[in-house]
């Protein structure tokens, strides 16, 4: 699976987040800043609905780049720059 050096993160993702980053239409992410994420880093994110929990559909994207403590950030948040891979996390 390519050369990523990062750690590898499990992450809910709800609808339609999930099926507009799996079309290649959203290309980012805001998270609550709290698992040290970084550049490289593989991010398994998983479809998750809040009335039935996880669905069994899962995408894999690696964190190109990240954005911490600018203004128009909410406190304790973050915004990584992803790109969808063709594989699997491992």
């Amino acid at each position: 699976m390519g050369n990523y050096h990062g750690a590898i993160h499990e992450l809910k993702t709800q609808q339609p987040y999930f099926t507009q980053i799996e079309a290649g239409a959203k290309l980012f992410e805001l998270r609550k800043d709290d698992r040290a994420f970084a550049a490289d880093d593989l991010l398994n994110l998983r479809e998750w609905l809040p009335e039935e929990g996880y669905t069994g559909c899962a995408l894999c994207a690696v964190v190109t780049c990240i954005v911490r403590g600018d203004p128009w950030l909410q406190p304790g948040y973050v915004a990584l720059g992803i790109r969808v891979l063709k594989e699997p996390a491992p």
